[in-house]
């Protein structure tokens, strides 16, 4: 296996002071970082003190940039340049830092001439040897004149000059389209730095697409692993770093955002053979998922067709069952209920949780008693916990009641339906990706009734998770329940379990009879069909693989609904469609009626 590349970060990916960067990058595991001149700026600390700092917390300072508009000027300007270059050398001399970034021009004073480029970046190489620093020289893909790496390589061989290399940016050139193949003919000695970001491929202009929209790695789409494989066969062996703009990582708390960033570099890593991770165990689907609200919960589950059958040893916990869907209603949480936990049956849990471990998951301590399963758990980053089981010993823990399912056709859990913070979105998903081997689909948004939501579903097999997170917080005033949650059950005739529910007396979500009649005009559907799907309020979307039929409860609590669903063929998705009808339903239930609430 090849040598492990260090890893590193520059500290414009992360909130707060420099102060807190340094920290959250440290307690993240990271080797090094790119310090990045604002930072410095806006610090009251002098460089000698950063230095120090740094070298308290175990990190080297790799790179110090960024150093703009300074090649194929006037001579005038190239004298100015030169003071700016010494300035900032001796700044360096006191961070212990021996690599400036100097990116390529943006300034109309520079001339499209190759040879007065590199004889000027000659000259800084020249100012940074006798300091015994040297100067990464990076093509900006809105640069005047030189904007693509090879661009920029030419120069550089040009200058000859030993002071003088490449730094290489994987957002620049993908986002450009250029190919990363010839990077191998680049001596690796000459490619002086190497700053890794991702992105989603979006049609815009590359400047604000860079500023605002990177993304850490394996959470866009570009080929990080094929990209950065072609710069370790060059012989590159400097740190592997990360440069990201985005605006939600800078605002963000910046622990778990360094967090985040490290956790895409180890799964960057391990892609690329250079470190070795446990594999993720084949999973086999949910073994439970917990909820965290009080009795309205076990009220709608009654109404749903499940039977209480069984109660915690130990805890107010009580287990609700109808096939094999088993729900965990944890008494003792507040009645801002959620769903507290999902558990992942998997083949081999305790490979399961040393991945998750290695990936930077908190592996959470239990309390529990003599008789009781010992389940490995670890959080999600946004603070779910995910049981990890490989088999049914768990319900060991609950004592029987004796109670017997009423039934209404649900056979399962289909899927859990977690509303994530707008920070930890893109989080979560590299996180159940990374972790536990979920392939992400790709991101969906739809207007709903008060404001836009983004909707993603990562599935492995009968494993299957959505997240959703609204673009912009809205505060509490509309649709009064902060970050709503939901566990969809699996059945197979879902005007039968409609039904049967109904006369359970489940509290169903009525749909407006417009939905239905914008259905029948959109999708040409048999009058049977539609005539069913109105009388029952069952919601229907499909493509080209197959059909989806579901309908909603009302909130059993304050965040925490539930939703059942009949699949068709091979429909693979989740009725996104339908999202902002079962919304403005949902606010319409809860505006003629209180919510079950347990507590004042």
């Amino acid at each position: 296996m090849p040598p492990e590349p260090r890893t590193a970060i520059a500290t414009v990916c992360l909130s707060g002071t420099l102060e807190d960067k340094l920290a959250a990058a440290a307690a993240a595991g990271f080797d090094g970082v790119e310090l990045f001149e604002n930072d410095l700026l806006v610090s009251p600390s002098r460089p000698a003190e950063i230095r120090r700092r740094c070298a308290d917390l175990g990190l080297s300072i790799d790179l110090y940039q960024p150093f703009r508009d300074f090649e194929a000027v006037p001579p005038r300007l190239h004298e100015a340049n030169l003071r700016r270059a010494r300035h900032k050398f001796d700044v360096m001399a006191e961070l212990g830092t021996g690599t400036v970034l100097v990116c390529s021009s943006v300034s109309p004073d520079a001339v499209d001439d190759d040879e007065l480029a590199a004889e000027q970046l000659h000259a800084l190489a020249e100012v940074a040897a006798e300091r015994g620093m040297k100067v990464a020289y990076e093509a900006l893909a809105w640069g005047r004149h030189v904007n693509g790496y090879e661009h920029a390589w030419r120069i550089v061989r040009r200058a000859a000059h030993p002071a003088l290399g490449v730094c290489l940016d994987s957002f620049h050139i993908l986002s450009k389209g250029h190919d990363p193949a010839p990077i191998r003919a680049i001596p690796g000695d000459k490619i002086f730095f190497l700053q890794l970001a991702d992105a989603p491929r979006l049609p815009m202009d590359v400047l604000p697409w860079s500023r605002h929209h990177r993304l850490f790695p394996g959470q866009g789409d570009f080929d990080l692993t094929a990209f950065t494989g072609h710069v370790l066969a060059a012989g590159y062996r400097g740190p592997l770093s990360l440069e990201v703009f985005n605006d939600v990582f800078r605002q963000a708390d910046p622990g778990p955002a360094a967090a985040d960033a490290m956790r895409s570099l180890v799964t960057l890593r391990e892609s690329l053979g250079v470190l070795d991770l446990p594999s993720a165990p084949a999973l086999t689907g949910h073994a439970f998922a917990e909820i965290a609200t009080g009795p309205g919960a076990g009220r709608v589950l009654a109404g749903l067709g499940f039977a209480r059958t069984g109660v915690h040893r130990t805890k107010p916990v009580e287990l609700w069952e109808q096939g094999d869907a088993r729900v965990v209603v944890n008494e003792s949480g507040a009645a801002h209920g959620a769903v507290g936990a999902v558990a992942l049956a998997s083949t081999d849990p305790a490979r399961s949780a040393r991945r998750a471990e290695a990936l930077l998951a908190p592996v959470l301590p239990r309390v529990r008693g003599p008789r009781e399963a010992d389940l490995a758990s670890v959080a999600a980053p946004d603070g779910t916990e995910v049981f990890l089981c490989g088999g049914d010993d768990w319900r060991d823990d609950f004592v029987p009641t004796g109670e017997t399912a009423a039934g209404a056709g649900v056979f399962g859990i289909d899927h859990v339906a977690l509303t994530q913070p707008f920070d930890h979105f893109e989080a979560a998903t590299s996180f159940y990706r990374a972790v536990f081997g979920l392939t992400p689909s790709p991101v969906t948004e739809f207007a709903a009734p008060f404001g836009l939501v983004r909707s993603r579903g990562l599935a492995a097999g009968t494993v299957r998770l959505t997240l959703d997170s609204a673009l912009v917080r809205r505060g509490e005033w509309a649709p009064a329940v902060p970050e709503p949650q939901h566990v969809a059950f699996g059945c197979t005739d879902a005007f039968a379990a409609a039904k049967a529910m109904r006369a359970l007396d489940a509290p169903l979500l009525e749909i407006p009879g417009n939905y239905y009649d914008d259905l029948e005009a959109r999708l040409d559907l048999a009058p049977s069909l539609a005539a069913a799907l109105r009388e029952h309020s069952v919601l229907y979307d499909r493509d080209s693989r197959g059909e989806f039929l579901h309908f909603y409860t009302a909130f059993a609590g304050e965040r925490v609904f539930f939703e059942v669903v009949q699949r068709i063929g091979d429909y693979r998705g989740y009725g996104v469609v339908n999202a902002p009808v079962r919304m403005a339903a949902h606010r319409a239930r809860r505006s003629a009626e209180p919510p079950l609430r347990t507590s004042a």
